[in-house]
Parts: C-alpha cells; sequence; structure tokens
C-alpha cells in the first residue's frame, strides 16, 4: 500500500529550480502531414496508466491531427526527483500529471509552468479545487481523476440491522459504537501492522479542525499553531485514544492488514474503518457488495450543524514553460476538464469519489461511498487534508498515531510528539518562522 502512504504523505524537500523562459508565440512544429505529437508524463501506477489511456484516447478519437506520446516514471520520491530535474533542465515533455497541494508548491510553479489564470482551460473546474492547484492566487492546472474521501467508511447493513443513523456529532458516533459492541461485533477496525492507517483520525478529523480554527493551516505553517495547544487539532489524537480504551477495537488490531481490515468491513465482521474510500473500487470485482453495502461518513466533530468531511483531491495536468506545443497542450487540458473526459475515465476506473469538474456526474453504478461524498462536495461541507494546505508533514506521524491508538500514548503526549517531529522537516523546507 506504498501509493496510498504516499497520499497521506505530503511533505518533501523544495526543489532547487532553474527560471525557464515561456514559449514564444510562434507556431507549434507540425509533422509533414500537418499532425502535431504531444508528449505526457504520467506516473507507472496502474490506476494513473489506465487513467491516462483513457483521456488520450479519448481526446485522440476527438482530434485525429493530434498524437500523445505517454511517457511513464516511477511513484514516490524517485519520480519526484525526476520531475523535478526535468523541470529543471528545460526536458520536460509538453503536458505532465503531478500531485496537487503542497507537493506542487515545491516545483516553484511561477517559474516552471504555465500560468492558466483565467485561461478558459480553466472554465470547468470547479472554484474549490483551484485552490490546491494553485501559489500566489495564479493556478497552473486542471484536476485529473476523482477526489477520495478520508474519514468513516461503514457497514450499511450492520447499521440496518441495528437500527443506527449515521453520526454527525462525536458523541453519537461512540454510542452507535457501544450499540455495535454489544451486538458482538467490533465497532471500528484498525490495521496497524500497516502503519499508515493509523493517522486517519487525526488527518481525516481536518475539516472539523478548520471549521473551529479557520486558520490553523496558515498558522500551522508559520509555527505560530500547534497541534497540541489546538483544542480542535489535538482532537484527532483523543479521538485515537478514545476508541481504543472503550474497548471498540477489533482483536489483532495490531498485526492486520488493510486487506484484512477491508475483508472485515465488507464482511460485516466489523462496523468502521477509519479509511480512504479508494480502498473500495479494487474490490468491487471479487466481492460486488463492498459497492453497495459500504458508505462513507466524515468523521464527527462536535457541533451536528456544522458537520463535513475532509477530502484528498486529486492530482492534476499541468503544462512546462518549456512546452512548444502550448495552444495544443493547452487543448488537452481543456478537454480533461470536461465531463466527457470524466466520463471516459470512469469506463476504464472506478471512480473512488465525485469528479472536480462543473457538470461531470458519477455514474449512476458508483460506490455508494462516492455518492456520499458528493452529498457532502455538493453541500459545501468539504474541507481538502492539511497537506494540501500546508507542506509541513513531519516523517513520524503514523509511527506516533500507532502508539496513541494503541494505548501506549497519551493522545496530549502524542499531539506534542508530532509537534516535534514536524519541526527538522520545517527547517528543510526553509519556511519562515522556524
Amino acid at each position: 500500500m506504498k501509493t496510498s502512504h504516499r497520499m497521506l504523505a505530503a511533505a518533501l524537500a523544495v526543489a532547487t529550480t532553474t527560471a525557464l523562459t515561456s514559449c514564444g508565440s510562434g507556431s507549434e512544429p507540425a509533422a509533414d502531414d500537418g499532425t502535431t505529437t504531444l508528449s505526457f508524463l504520467v506516473d507507472n501506477s496502474p490506476a494513473s496508466l489506465d487513467t491516462a489511456k483513457a483521456l488520450t484516447d479519448a481526446f485522440m478519437q476527438a482530434n485525429p491531427n493530434i498524437t500523445i506520446e505517454t511517457e511513464t516514471r516511477p511513484g514516490g520520491s524517485e519520480g519526484d526527483n525526476i520531475v523535478k530535474t526535468r523541470l529543471s533542465t528545460g526536458d520536460m515533455s509538453d503536458v505532465f500529471w503531478y500531485n496537487s497541494g503542497s507537493l506542487l508548491q515545491a516545483l516553484n510553479p511561477a517559474q516552471t509552468l504555465v500560468d492558466l489564470t483565467g485561461d478558459p482551460v480553466l472554465a470547468n473546474v470547479q472554484e474549490d479545487f483551484l485552490n490546491v492547484v494553485s501559489q500566489g492566487g495564479k493556478a497552473y492546472g486542471v484536476p485529473a481523476g476523482s477526489a477520495m474521501g478520508g474519514g468513516i467508511l461503514y457497514n450499511r447493513k450492520v447499521y440496518e440491522r441495528l437500527g443506527l443513523q449515521t453520526p454527525k456529532t462525536w458523541a453519537e458516533f461512540m454510542a452507535n459504537n457501544d450499540k455495535i459492541k454489544a451486538a458482538g461485533i467490533p465497532p471500528v477496525i484498525a490495521t496497524f501492522r500497516e502503519t499508515w492507517t493509523s493517522q486517519l483520525f487525526v488527518l481525516g478529523d481536518f475539516y472539523n479542525v478548520q471549521a473551529a480554527a479557520p486558520t490553523f493551516a496558515q498558522d500551522y505553517t508559520a509555527n505560530k499553531a500547534k497541534f497540541a495547544t489546538t483544542p480542535a487539532a489535538r482532537g484527532g489524537f483523543e479521538h485515537l485514544a478514545e476508541v481504543h480504551a472503550k474497548g471498540h477495537l477489533n482483536e489483532g488490531f495490531g498485526s492486520a492488514t488493510v486487506d484484512q481490515g477491508m475483508k472485515l468491513l465488507v464482511e460485516g465482521k466489523g462496523a468502521h474503518y477509519p479509511m480512504l474510500s479508494a480502498q473500495l473500487p479494487p474490490m468491487v470485482s471479487e466481492t460486488p457488495q463492498a459497492a453497495t453495502d459500504i458508505g462513507f461518513f466524515g468523521i464527527p466533530g462536535d457541533d451536528p450543524a456544522k458537520h463535513g468531511a475532509t477530502i484528498w483531491e486529486p492530482g492534476a495536468l499541468y503544462i512546462p514553460k518549456n512546452t512548444e506545443n502550448l495552444e495544443t497542450a493547452k487543448k488537452f487540458l481543456a478537454f480533461v476538464a470536461t465531463p466527457a473526459a470524466a466520463d471516459a475515465i470512469t469506463k476504464a476506473v472506478q471512480p473512488a469519489g465525485p469528479y472536480r469538474i462543473k457538470g461531470a456526474t458519477l455514474p449512476d453504478d458508483a460506490i455508494q461511498a462516492a455518492k456520499d461524498l458528493q452529498t457532502y462536495i455538493d453541500d459545501g461541507a468539504t474541507a481538502p487534508a492539511l497537506e494540501f494546505l500546508s507542506p509541513v508533514k513531519g516523517p513520524s506521524l503514523e509511527q506516533i498515531t500507532v502508539a496513541v491508538g494503541s494505548g501506549l500514548t497519551p493522545p496530549a503526549e502524542g499531539a506534542a510528539q508530532y509537534d516535534q517531529d514536524v519541526e527538522k522537516q520545517a527547517r528543510q523546507l526553509g519556511l519562515a518562522g522556524w
């Protein structure tokens, strides 16, 4: 599950990039037969490759005079280094797919990427997505693929059988857990053998943090706010400790894997699993009931009127300033940001959440968790995960949350440990105030 771990880890060193000159206004190079070839760099994960193929095939079918040649790169830090190196040397492909949020900031987009602010390319992009592909008020990318939720996956059959309602407050959630436990079902699934999974109660709680402390992300980045001294931010650590203290976790949670956790959830041998909705689509082919029996709700806070969910935004497509095919590249991005492109992706990859394109809808057979997440977005009750708003994320969070969630470290101590953990990384990034 390296890919999912990477989705949760957003702190990387800032790359030193060289300013690149923008392409000129002259005509783009074309082959003798009048065709244009566009290069497109993507990571080599199966989902990315399937999505890229769906997009390029649909685009080329509608534009037979344009050929898109897809290049691949590794994921993880190796892939990051390739992207940064190719940008700094002026050797980047005409279009490339990369993370949105804080990882984008490390690319120094103002110097390396084409500014799309006000361009018709962005006409169909949802406004609240633009924040995670922007720097200094300038927008640089269009969303590729769907968003995903980070919160609680739950077994709807268990809820139906026990007559439970989805909770909108933490107290309601814990009351449901008591009833589920009394019915002989583990209320909360934990899979701490894969340590990254222990972070969801903390990272998935950011909607509640932002609702209570709207400037937390900026203050945290500037070293003016801490998890340990911000009650709402400390809440995620307290939730971890509470479900353990109440005996709500599954037996063997310390050695359980994600696959085992998902199996418990789908089979109704566990009721709740703090997890990313992206874990569901791969299960549907072998366990079709995962599409309908598993729902999603945001980690509840204290105020039912402010209930919402934290989302992990999709990556985006960007254009480097060194491209010689600017207008063709823009044409491709404009297509990617259309409902037709979303439909093409859906035929190849089951969406784990809503698309971030105006007019793009989920298919009727979308997984229930994606439909649930769509409701939060439609209601304007979402916030991006902290990693999309701040580059500060310490490397030891998952070890700290395992210890807190296992009852080995008090939550206040765990929050303080994490505040210490981020200091070195923030200094490496050269952030002001550290």
